[in-house]
Protein backbone atom coordinates (compact mmCIF):
# COMPACT_ATOMS: atom_id res chain seq x y z
CA UNK A 1 0.00 0.00 0.00
CA UNK A 2 1.52 3.50 -1.25
CA UNK A 3 2.03 6.30 1.33
CA UNK A 4 -0.41 9.30 1.11
CA UNK A 5 0.28 12.83 0.12
CA UNK A 6 -1.90 15.60 0.17
CA UNK A 7 -0.45 19.05 -1.77
CA UNK A 8 -2.00 22.17 -0.94
CA UNK A 9 -1.43 23.74 -3.97
CA UNK A 10 -1.77 22.81 -8.00
CA UNK A 11 1.81 22.22 -8.98
CA UNK A 12 3.54 21.17 -12.09
CA UNK A 13 2.38 17.63 -14.36
CA UNK A 14 6.11 16.24 -14.18
CA UNK A 15 6.45 17.39 -10.23
CA UNK A 16 2.96 15.28 -9.50
CA UNK A 17 4.19 12.37 -11.30
CA UNK A 18 7.62 11.97 -9.49
CA UNK A 19 5.50 11.88 -6.05
CA UNK A 20 2.93 9.75 -7.94
CA UNK A 21 5.52 7.53 -8.67
CA UNK A 22 6.13 6.50 -5.05
CA UNK A 23 2.46 7.89 -3.60
CA UNK A 24 -0.70 7.69 -4.11
CA UNK A 25 -1.21 11.83 -3.89
CA UNK A 26 -4.12 14.19 -3.78
CA UNK A 27 -4.13 17.95 -4.76
CA UNK A 28 -6.00 21.44 -4.29
CA UNK A 29 -6.71 21.53 -7.59
CA UNK A 30 -6.12 25.52 -7.74
CA UNK A 31 -3.37 27.29 -9.00
CA UNK A 32 -4.06 30.80 -7.87
CA UNK A 33 -6.29 30.44 -4.31
CA UNK A 34 -4.95 28.43 -1.40
CA UNK A 35 -6.97 25.54 0.14
CA UNK A 36 -9.23 26.26 2.31
CA UNK A 37 -8.68 25.66 5.92
CA UNK A 38 -11.77 22.99 6.23
CA UNK A 39 -10.46 21.50 3.56
CA UNK A 40 -6.58 21.10 4.35
CA UNK A 41 -8.24 19.93 7.95
CA UNK A 42 -9.95 17.30 6.30
CA UNK A 43 -6.88 16.20 3.90
CA UNK A 44 -4.45 15.81 6.34
CA UNK A 45 -6.34 13.30 8.74
CA UNK A 46 -4.89 10.19 7.12
CA UNK A 47 -1.60 11.46 4.93
CA UNK A 48 1.83 10.24 5.58
CA UNK A 49 3.11 13.51 3.74
CA UNK A 50 2.03 17.04 3.22
CA UNK A 51 3.41 19.25 0.49
CA UNK A 52 2.90 22.42 1.25
CA UNK A 53 3.00 26.61 0.49
CA UNK A 54 3.49 29.53 2.97
CA UNK A 55 -0.22 30.59 2.47
CA UNK A 56 -0.87 27.49 4.51
CA UNK A 57 -1.04 28.09 8.58
CA UNK A 58 0.10 24.59 9.89
CA UNK A 59 -0.59 25.37 13.45
CA UNK A 60 -0.98 22.83 16.55
CA UNK A 61 -4.52 22.43 15.87
CA UNK A 62 -3.74 21.76 12.26
CA UNK A 63 -1.12 19.05 13.57
CA UNK A 64 -3.88 17.20 16.29
CA UNK A 65 -5.94 16.04 13.18
CA UNK A 66 -3.00 14.78 11.69
CA UNK A 67 -2.70 10.72 13.33
CA UNK A 68 0.02 9.02 10.38
CA UNK A 69 2.13 13.03 8.98
CA UNK A 70 5.56 12.03 9.14
CA UNK A 71 7.01 14.75 6.86
CA UNK A 72 5.76 18.79 5.79
CA UNK A 73 7.69 19.88 3.04
CA UNK A 74 7.50 23.76 2.59
CA UNK A 75 8.31 24.76 -0.66
CA UNK A 76 9.85 27.83 0.78
CA UNK A 77 13.29 29.07 2.56
CA UNK A 78 10.96 30.30 4.99
CA UNK A 79 8.88 28.35 7.49
CA UNK A 80 7.45 30.86 9.76
CA UNK A 81 4.01 29.08 9.03
CA UNK A 82 4.60 26.06 10.53
CA UNK A 83 4.44 25.26 14.10
CA UNK A 84 8.01 23.54 14.16
CA UNK A 85 7.95 22.82 17.83
CA UNK A 86 4.33 21.30 17.73
CA UNK A 87 5.77 19.14 14.33
CA UNK A 88 8.88 17.92 16.18
CA UNK A 89 7.08 16.78 19.59
CA UNK A 90 5.21 14.82 17.46
CA UNK A 91 8.02 13.56 15.65
CA UNK A 92 7.24 15.21 12.24
CA UNK A 93 9.73 16.09 10.08
CA UNK A 94 10.14 19.61 8.62
CA UNK A 95 11.74 20.70 5.13
CA UNK A 96 12.65 23.91 2.98
CA UNK A 97 13.53 25.09 0.03
CA UNK A 98 16.81 27.19 0.60
CA UNK A 99 19.33 28.40 -1.68
CA UNK A 100 17.77 27.11 -5.25
CA UNK A 101 15.70 30.91 -4.94
CA UNK A 102 19.02 32.77 -3.70
CA UNK A 103 20.00 33.98 -6.84
CA UNK A 104 16.45 35.01 -8.41
CA UNK A 105 15.47 36.50 -4.92
CA UNK A 106 18.65 38.78 -5.35
CA UNK A 107 18.44 40.29 -8.62
CA UNK A 108 14.41 40.82 -8.08
CA UNK A 109 15.63 43.01 -4.39
CA UNK A 110 17.98 45.44 -6.44
CA UNK A 111 14.76 45.40 -9.12
CA UNK A 112 12.92 47.15 -6.52
CA UNK A 113 15.72 49.22 -5.03
CA UNK A 114 16.40 50.67 -8.61
CA UNK A 115 12.67 51.08 -9.28
CA UNK A 116 12.32 52.40 -6.23
CA UNK A 117 15.01 55.02 -6.14
CA UNK A 118 14.61 56.14 -9.89
CA UNK A 119 10.64 56.22 -9.29
CA UNK A 120 9.80 54.11 -12.55
CA UNK A 121 6.59 52.62 -11.36
CA UNK A 122 5.39 56.14 -10.51
CA UNK A 123 6.71 57.76 -13.94
CA UNK A 124 5.00 54.77 -16.11
CA UNK A 125 1.52 55.93 -14.08
CA UNK A 126 2.39 59.51 -15.12
CA UNK A 127 3.16 58.85 -18.42
CA UNK A 128 -0.18 56.65 -19.00
CA UNK A 129 -2.24 59.03 -16.75
CA UNK A 130 -1.55 62.09 -19.51
CA UNK A 131 0.41 64.19 -17.15
CA UNK A 132 3.59 64.11 -19.16
CA UNK A 133 3.51 67.91 -20.97
CA UNK A 134 6.64 68.68 -21.21
CA UNK A 135 9.94 68.12 -19.09
CA UNK A 136 11.54 70.25 -16.10
CA UNK A 137 14.78 70.56 -14.12
CA UNK A 138 12.89 67.76 -11.09
CA UNK A 139 10.51 66.15 -13.06
CA UNK A 140 10.46 62.73 -11.13
CA UNK A 141 13.96 63.24 -10.01
CA UNK A 142 14.76 60.22 -8.27
CA UNK A 143 18.41 59.24 -6.05
CA UNK A 144 21.59 58.15 -7.34
CA UNK A 145 22.60 54.28 -6.50
CA UNK A 146 25.94 54.07 -8.26
CA UNK A 147 28.47 55.15 -5.66
CA UNK A 148 25.79 55.16 -2.54
CA UNK A 149 25.91 53.23 0.83
CA UNK A 150 23.96 49.94 1.26
CA UNK A 151 23.05 48.75 4.79
CA UNK A 152 22.21 45.02 4.48
CA UNK A 153 20.04 43.85 7.45
CA UNK A 154 20.75 40.17 7.37
CA UNK A 155 23.59 38.63 5.97
CA UNK A 156 22.84 35.13 4.84
CA UNK A 157 22.68 33.42 1.37
CA UNK A 158 20.29 36.19 -0.33
CA UNK A 159 22.33 38.61 1.30
CA UNK A 160 25.92 37.60 0.15
CA UNK A 161 23.91 37.27 -3.36
CA UNK A 162 22.60 41.52 -2.92
CA UNK A 163 26.37 42.73 -2.00
CA UNK A 164 27.48 41.16 -4.88
CA UNK A 165 25.31 42.42 -7.47
CA UNK A 166 25.38 46.25 -5.62
CA UNK A 167 29.45 45.44 -5.98
CA UNK A 168 28.72 46.01 -9.37
CA UNK A 169 27.56 49.70 -8.55
CA UNK A 170 30.49 50.89 -7.20
CA UNK A 171 28.22 51.11 -3.87
CA UNK A 172 29.61 51.28 -0.20
CA UNK A 173 28.00 48.33 1.69
CA UNK A 174 27.60 47.94 5.05
CA UNK A 175 25.64 45.04 6.77
CA UNK A 176 24.64 43.89 10.22
CA UNK A 177 23.89 40.08 11.06
CA UNK A 178 24.01 38.08 14.38
CA UNK A 179 27.38 36.94 13.94
CA UNK A 180 30.19 38.31 11.94
CA UNK A 181 31.32 37.17 8.63
CA UNK A 182 34.99 37.70 7.95
CA UNK A 183 35.67 35.46 4.79
CA UNK A 184 32.87 37.21 3.37
CA UNK A 185 33.91 40.70 4.49
CA UNK A 186 37.11 40.02 2.79
CA UNK A 187 35.48 38.35 -0.29
CA UNK A 188 33.07 41.26 -1.27
CA UNK A 189 34.97 44.54 0.88
CA UNK A 190 32.15 44.86 3.29
CA UNK A 191 32.01 46.83 6.68
CA UNK A 192 30.49 45.17 9.60
CA UNK A 193 28.23 48.03 11.78
CA UNK A 194 25.88 47.90 14.64
CA UNK A 195 22.32 48.15 13.33
CA UNK A 196 21.89 51.52 14.61
CA UNK A 197 24.96 52.66 12.71
CA UNK A 198 23.78 51.83 9.93
CA UNK A 199 20.54 52.91 9.85
CA UNK A 200 22.46 55.78 10.34
CA UNK A 201 24.72 55.72 7.63
CA UNK A 202 22.76 53.65 4.54
CA UNK A 203 21.12 55.52 1.75
CA UNK A 204 18.99 52.02 0.87
CA UNK A 205 18.45 49.86 4.12
CA UNK A 206 17.65 46.16 2.67
CA UNK A 207 16.01 44.15 4.75
CA UNK A 208 17.78 40.54 4.59
CA UNK A 209 16.90 38.88 7.90
CA UNK A 210 14.47 35.13 8.56
CA UNK A 211 11.60 36.51 10.30
CA UNK A 212 11.15 35.37 14.29
CA UNK A 213 10.39 36.35 17.58
CA UNK A 214 13.47 38.33 17.56
CA UNK A 215 12.92 39.72 14.72
CA UNK A 216 9.06 40.32 14.57
CA UNK A 217 8.93 44.36 14.55
CA UNK A 218 12.79 45.21 14.09
CA UNK A 219 12.77 47.94 12.41
CA UNK A 220 10.12 50.71 14.06
CA UNK A 221 9.76 53.88 14.71
CA UNK A 222 12.78 53.93 16.63
CA UNK A 223 14.99 52.77 13.79
CA UNK A 224 13.15 54.51 10.91
CA UNK A 225 13.67 58.01 13.06
CA UNK A 226 17.60 57.06 12.77
CA UNK A 227 17.42 56.62 8.78
CA UNK A 228 18.16 59.90 6.59
CA UNK A 229 15.41 62.17 5.10
CA UNK A 230 16.88 60.61 1.40
CA UNK A 231 16.92 56.83 2.52
CA UNK A 232 15.19 53.92 1.18
CA UNK A 233 14.02 51.17 2.89
CA UNK A 234 13.54 47.60 0.65
CA UNK A 235 12.04 44.37 2.23
CA UNK A 236 11.82 41.51 0.25
CA UNK A 237 12.19 39.19 3.79
CA UNK A 238 8.98 39.23 5.53
CA UNK A 239 6.29 42.23 6.40
CA UNK A 240 6.47 41.14 10.32
CA UNK A 241 10.16 42.57 10.08
CA UNK A 242 8.77 46.14 9.78
CA UNK A 243 6.23 48.07 11.92
CA UNK A 244 3.98 48.87 8.87
CA UNK A 245 1.98 51.42 10.89
CA UNK A 246 5.22 53.16 12.13
CA UNK A 247 6.84 52.95 8.04
CA UNK A 248 3.60 54.62 6.88
CA UNK A 249 4.43 57.43 9.28
CA UNK A 250 7.87 57.87 8.45
CA UNK A 251 7.48 57.97 4.52
CA UNK A 252 4.06 60.42 4.88
CA UNK A 253 5.87 62.89 7.01
CA UNK A 254 8.96 62.58 5.15
CA UNK A 255 11.46 60.50 7.76
CA UNK A 256 12.89 58.75 5.14
CA UNK A 257 12.27 59.20 1.44
CA UNK A 258 10.85 56.10 0.28
CA UNK A 259 10.11 52.30 0.59
CA UNK A 260 10.47 49.53 -2.10
CA UNK A 261 8.11 46.39 -0.05
CA UNK A 262 7.60 42.65 -1.65
CA UNK A 263 6.56 41.45 1.32
CA UNK A 264 3.41 42.56 3.93
CA UNK A 265 2.42 41.14 7.64
CA UNK A 266 -1.16 40.41 6.35
CA UNK A 267 -0.59 38.87 2.89
CA UNK A 268 -2.63 39.26 0.42
CA UNK A 269 -2.31 42.53 1.80
CA UNK A 270 -5.69 45.05 2.16
CA UNK A 271 -6.36 47.02 -0.86
CA UNK A 272 -7.37 49.85 1.88
CA UNK A 273 -3.74 49.37 3.76
CA UNK A 274 -2.70 52.61 4.24
CA UNK A 275 0.68 52.32 2.76
CA UNK A 276 -1.04 51.30 -0.54
CA UNK A 277 -2.18 54.97 -0.78
CA UNK A 278 1.37 56.61 -1.45
CA UNK A 279 3.22 57.46 -4.07
CA UNK A 280 6.36 57.34 -2.32
CA UNK A 281 5.87 53.35 -1.90
CA UNK A 282 6.80 50.71 -4.86
CA UNK A 283 4.01 47.24 -3.83
CA UNK A 284 4.94 43.86 -5.24
CA UNK A 285 2.81 40.94 -4.86
CA UNK A 286 5.60 38.66 -2.47
CA UNK A 287 7.65 37.78 -6.13
CA UNK A 288 10.82 37.28 -5.11
CA UNK A 289 11.65 33.81 -6.27
CA UNK A 290 9.23 34.15 -8.89
CA UNK A 291 10.95 33.37 -12.20
CA UNK A 292 10.03 30.28 -13.99
CA UNK A 293 12.99 28.46 -13.59
CA UNK A 294 13.08 28.85 -9.80
CA UNK A 295 9.61 27.80 -8.59
CA UNK A 296 10.10 24.76 -10.80
CA UNK A 297 14.00 24.01 -8.78
CA UNK A 298 11.56 25.17 -5.73
CA UNK A 299 8.78 22.37 -6.59
CA UNK A 300 11.56 19.37 -7.63
CA UNK A 301 13.32 20.13 -4.11
CA UNK A 302 10.34 20.16 -2.02
CA UNK A 303 9.14 16.70 -3.83
CA UNK A 304 12.78 15.02 -3.38
CA UNK A 305 12.44 16.42 0.42
CA UNK A 306 9.57 15.02 0.97
CA UNK A 307 10.09 11.54 -0.56
CA UNK A 308 13.09 11.19 1.25
CA UNK A 309 11.08 11.46 4.36
CA UNK A 310 8.71 8.56 3.26
CA UNK A 311 11.02 6.87 2.86
CA UNK A 312 12.94 6.85 5.65
CA UNK A 313 15.73 8.97 4.43
CA UNK A 314 17.29 12.25 5.86
CA UNK A 315 15.76 15.13 3.50
CA UNK A 316 18.53 16.98 1.75
CA UNK A 317 16.90 20.20 3.77
CA UNK A 318 15.90 19.46 7.08
CA UNK A 319 14.36 22.07 9.49
CA UNK A 320 13.64 19.67 12.07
Amino acid sequence: MKPKVYITRKIPNEIVSKIEAVCEVRMWQEEEKPVPREVLEKEIADVDGLFCLLTESIDQALLDRAHALKVISNMAVGYNNIDVEAAKKRGIRVTNTPGVLTETTADLTFALLMSTARRLVESTEYLRSGKWETWSPLQLAGQDIYGATLGIIGMGRIGEALARRAKGFNMNILYYNRSRKPVVEKELGLQYTEMDELLQEADFVCIMTPYTPETNNLIGERELSLMKNTSILINTARGGIVNEDALYHALKNGVIWAAGLDVFEKEPVPLDHPLLTLPNVVTLPHIGSASIKTRMKMAELAAENLLAAIRNETPKHLVV
